[in-house]
Formats: C-alpha cells, sequence, structure tokens
C-alpha cells in the first residue's frame, strides 16, 4: 500500500511540475500573504503600547495614524498575494485535473480485456473519478492549509524568539509534539481508511453489477438476495465509517487539549517575564493573536492531514492500476501492418486459459488471400479462442500467428484490428446514435455512406419506422434495440470499414429465419473480395463458405467444402445432422 500512496504522490508531481510556473507563483502568493499576516501582529504590538504609555493622547495620535497606515498596506499586500495564489491556481488545478483524466482514461483503456472481465465497470468508473477528485483536494490541502501554517509558524516562531528564547522554545516544542502526535495518529487510523475506501469499491462495485443485470434481478425475483447482499456490504461500510469518524472526533479532543494547556502555559511564562520587565503589554497582545493564528490553522491540521491520506487512499486504487503493467502491448519497434492480399497463417499455436485447460495444441492452419473459411465444431473447441488470438484479445502461449507473412507479435495492435473487420455475436452498442454506431468504423464517411450501409444491412426498415430515425439513441450497451437489430447495425458498421479482413463471429445467431434470409444477402456483398473466417454454431449460414474447417480436442479434425465433408461420416456430417431439421432449405 506504501508503494500505491508513493506512485500516486509521483503521478501528482509529475501532473503539476509540468505548469512549474504558474505553480512557484501560486506558492510564492501563499508564502506572501502568510508572511504579511504575522508582520501585522507586531504593527498591533507598538500600536497597544503607544496607547498603554504616559504620553498625550495628542502626542501619540500621529504615530497610531502611521500604524494604521502600515497595517493597512500590509493588509492590502496580503489581499494581492491571496488574488495571485488563487488565480494561477485556478489556472494550473483544472490543468492538471484534465491531463490526470486523460491519463487515467488512456491507460485504462489499454488494458487486456481480461483485465476488464476481471473488474467491475462501477469500481472502475468510481477509480477514475476519484484519482481526479483526490488530486483536487490534496493539493487544495497543501496550497491552501500547509503552505500557509509552516510558513506562520516559522515566521512567529522567528519572532518570539527574538522577544525570549523561552517564549521561542515553548512554542517550538509545543508544535513539534502536535506534529509527532498528529503523525503517529494518522499512521494508526490510515488502515482503517483504507479498509474503507475498499469497502466503498464493493459497494460500488455491486451497486453498479446489479444495475446492469435488474432484468435478471426482476425475471429471477432476486430482489430479496440482492438487497441482503448489499445491506450486508453497507452495513461493513458503515461500521468503518464509524471507526474513522469515531477516530477523528477522539484526537480532536485530545487537540482541544493540547491547546488550551499551551495557552494556559504560554500566558504563565509571558507574566513571569512581563514581572521582569522583558515584556510589554503590547507583547501579549502579539502573544494573543499568534496563538489564535497558530490554533486556528493547527486545528484543522489533524482533519488537513487525515484527508490527504483518506484521499491518497482513494487514489492508490487507480494508482495501483497505473502502475500494473498492460498484460498485451506492442513490442518496442513495433511496425504497421501492412495488407496486401489478407494472408493468414496460424503455426504450431498453443493456448491455455490456465495450466489445465489447453485450448489449442500445435494448432496449424493457413488461409489463402481472399479465402472464405468456416470455423465450426462443439462448444468449447476453441472456435471462437482462434478470433481472439488473431484479434491479439489474447496472447498465444506458442507458436506464431502471421498475416501476409507478419508475425502480428511484431506489429502494432491499432493497425491489426484496423485490418480486421469483427461481426460479433452479440455487438454491444454505444449510448449515441445509430448513426454515430454504425459511422464508428469509418468516422469520415458521410450520411448518406451511413444510411446506404445499414440498407444493404437489412437495418434502414426499422431505423425508418424510430420517431428519430438514425438520431435515436439506443441506450446503454444498445438495450433499446433487440439483439436482431443489434446484430444488423453491427453488420451496417462492418460494411462501413475498408479492413481487408473479415470475422463473422455467429453474425447471424439472433436472427429469425426471415431476417436471416436478407443478412445472408448483405453477407455476400461484404464478404466479397475479402479474407473471411466466420465462425458459426449454425451450419447451414455457411454451406457456400470455400472451406470449412472442423475443430475439436485443440486442433483441426475435418476440412473441406460442405459438400466433401458431407461424404464422410466425421464430425461436420453428426453436427449437420443435429440441426438439419431447423435449416432453412
Amino acid at each position: 500500500m506504501k508503494f500505491g500512496r508513493r506512485k500516486t504522490i509521483s503521478l501528482y508531481w509529475e501532473a503539476t511540475w509540468k505548469y512549474k510556473m504558474p505553480v512557484l507563483f501560486s506558492i510564492a502568493g501563499i508564502v506572501g500573504a502568510a508572511v504579511a499576516n504575522v508582520i501585522v501582529p507586531l504593527y498591533f504590538k507598538d500600536f497597544f503600547n503607544l496607547l498603554t504609555g504616559s504620553s498625550a493622547p495628542d502626542d501619540i495620535a500621529p504615530h497610531l495614524i502611521s500604524i494604521l497606515l502600515a497595517i493597512a498596506v500590509l493588509e492590502m499586500a496580503n489581499w494581492a498575494c491571496w488574488r495571485v495564489a488563487t488565480f494561477t491556481a485556478s489556472y494550473f488545478q483544472p490543468k492538471v485535473m484534465l491531463d490526470l483524466a486523460n491519463t487515467c482514461f488512456s491507460y485504462l483503456h489499454q488494458h487486456s480485456f481480461r483485465f476488464f472481465n476481471d473488474n467491475f465497470v462501477g469500481s472502475l468508473v468510481k477509480k477514475v473519478k476519484w484519482f481526479g477528485r483526490s488530486y483536487e483536494v490534496i493539493s487544495d490541502r497543501i496550497l491552501w492549509n500547509l503552505t500557509p501554517l509552516f510558513v506562520n509558524i516559522g515566521v512567529i516562531a522567528f519572532v518570539l524568539f527574538r522577544r525570549d528564547v523561552w517564549l521561542g522554545s515553548g512554542i517550538v516544542c509545543w508544535v513539534i509534539l502536535f506534529l509527532v502526535l498528529n503523525g503517529f495518529f494518522v499512521r494508526f487510523k490510515m488502515k482503517y481508511d483504507l479498509r474503507r475506501s475498499a469497502a466503498e469499491t464493493e459497494t460500488t462495485g455491486l451497486l453498479a453489477d446489479t444495475i446492469a443485470n435488474q432484468g435478471t434481478v426482476k425475471l429471477f425475483n432476486g430482489l430479496p438476495r440482492e438487497a441482503r447482499s448489499f445491506d450486508r456490504a453497507s452495513e461493513a461500510l458503515r461500521k468503518l465509517r464509524r471507526i474513522t469518524w469515531d477516530l477523528g472526533n477522539v484526537f480532536e479532543a485530545l487537540q482541544g487539549v493540547l491547546m488550551v494547556g499551551l495557552e494556559i502555559g504560554i500566558f504563565y511564562l509571558a507574566i513571569r517575564l512581563w514581572q521582569r520587565g522583558i515584556l510589554t503589554i503590547g507583547d501579549f497582545v502579539l502573544i494573543q493573536a499568534y496563538l489564535i493564528n497558530i490554533f486556528s490553522r493547527l486545528w484543522d491540521f489533524g482533519k488537513v492531514i487525515r484527508q490527504i491520506y483518506e484521499h491518497l487512499a482513494d487514489a492508490e486504487e487507480m494508482a495501483v492500476i497505473l502502475e500494473t503493467p498492460h498484460e498485451i502491448k506492442d513490442r518496442p519497434g513495433a511496425t504497421a501492418l501492412r495488407v496486401v492480399e489478407g494472408a493468414i497463417s496460424f503455426r504450431h499455436v498453443d493456448f491455455f486459459y490456465n495450466q489445465t485447460r489447453p485450448v489449442l495444441k500445435k494448432f496449424n492452419l493457413d488461409i489463402k488471400p481472399r479465402e472464405h473459411v468456416a470455423v465450426v465444431g462443439p462448444s468449447g473447441a476453441g472456435k471462437s479462442t482462434l478470433v481472439r488470438l488473431l484479434l491479439r484479445i489474447h496472447e498465444i502461449d506458442g507458436g506464431k500467428i502471421l498475416v501476409d507473412g507478419q508475425d502480428i507479435h511484431d506489429i502494432t495492435q491499432q493497425s491489426l484490428r484496423q485490418a480486421i473487420s469483427l461481426v460479433p455475436q452479440d455487438p454491444v452498442l454505444f449510448h449515441r446514435s445509430i448513426l454515430e454506431n454504425i459511422r464508428y468504423s469509418n468516422p469520415s464517411v458521410s450520411d448518406a455512406a451511413v444510411i446506404e450501409a445499414a440498407k444493404r444491412a437489412h437495418c434502414h426498415e426499422f431505423i425508418s419506422n424510430l420517431s428519430d430515425g438514425y438520431q435515436t439513441y439506443v441506450g446503454e450497451r444498445g438495450v433499446k434495440l433487440s439483439s436482431g437489430e443489434r446484430q444488423r447495425v453491427a453488420i451496417a458498421r462492418a460494411i462501413l470499414s475498408s479492413a481487408p479482413i473479415l470475422v463473422l463471429d455467429e453474425a447471424t445467431s439472433s436472427l429469425d429465419s426471415e431476417s436471416e434470409r436478407m443478412i445472408q444477402d448483405a453477407l455476400e456483398g461484404l464478404i466479397a473480395g475479402r479474407t473471411v473466417i466466420a465462425i458459426a454454431h449454425r451450419l447451414s449460414t455457411i454451406r457456400k463458405m470455400d472451406r470449412i474447417v472442423v475443430i475439436d480436442q485443440g486442433g483441426i479434425v475435418e476440412q473441406g467444402s460442405h459438400a466433401a465433408l458431407m461424404r464422410t461420416a466425421g464430425v461436420y456430417r453428426r453436427l449437420w445432422e443435429l440441426q438439419a431439421g431447423g435449416f432453412i432449405q
């Protein structure tokens, strides 16, 4: 956890120091304001010494007025310094928060599919949000609380040491004791703050998970169970919040006792020094002003430090993600993929989901340029895994995958995925307009091109019947559309793509028979001139493919045309006969 805090501080510092000039101006303004604030009581000391002196009022009045003018100048300098500090901070802090948000966004999205499968969406959103919010709170506490505090205490100690060494020593010793006790307390409380932050993450994740699956909760009457789970998580969070708040209350009580002790002790010392003629009445005013200054700032010191540590704990979860290496990344010197023909080769490919579950073993498959290949086999045989490996969603454990003779591990992921268009089994759409979703594969095309692609994918018909047409928002993950409509939108998106390689992963699995006939017509135009890999369970969709590859037990067991495979008594024929009753002839 300490490493996570160091990483957080390092990230915050790097992002802040990018704007070093406004940062330095802001700090200079705060220091100037703090110094002016401490000097003002020195003039009030002289002011009250003159008032309590034996001189006639008419004699001291001009001096009192000159002191007031000096105080006015100092107060205006204080005001001007604060304005410099606040305006420059308002300039650089939002910029730093923007940079941090962009860093989190970019780094997070470069994590692997496995990473996102292992983390709740709601938890990740919370971590990104709190990372920026924590910077705002921590930087505010450092700028507006800690910097003025230490400048004030430093100058106050210097002034009091010049008046009397015991006064200065008393203040310094008390401040050191106060800060040490705060440090011990914050370290003790930190473990509970970390538990609280983790409990908040768990509660947020549980809430997001149930909202995302609210339909399942309703259909299976899961609300009572989910409510109990959420109540247990919330109750654990409540207990941890109560502990952290009670600890804060306990220390505030101790803090109050320490301050009373300092005030009584320092004034007792001042009385003794006054008796010896060392201090004046004005010095009592000076000491009281300084004590009020110290107490007002130190009273919040414990809260400030606790807030800093609490927000470091909140930010730490995102810092750990930023420090976690990407599972799949480009090699140094990776080049862009150049696809001329679209040939694909799997050579001696091994892949394991875990050490005890091999999926592919020494797998070999060569796909010719612009060849249309269907991959079929029993569930769990590794059909979709081939697609994920080709797209580098997962990394192979052995062997090579080549595209036009180029090892996909030597090329950039961006160029690889730009060369491959995927129509997935269950397309997920953005909560944006249908127009934007179709155009996502080729953002520069015109609206007319989008509509033409929609017509070819046979989704123009249902889009035209929507009240807002192509400007209709489809809801989170596309929930406002049926599964078949989402799939047709995904096909339209693939039509717009200029990728030379096309992957169809059960592209018609969610369509009824009538829709399937229309989509088959669209797919014939879509696959023309491209290398195609079609993953299929519904064998009726692949009869016209150039070659059908049957995989099972991690390898190829049969391959050939539909007619050739039907003449053998193998896996393909058995699968065909099982589905024959449901085929569209």
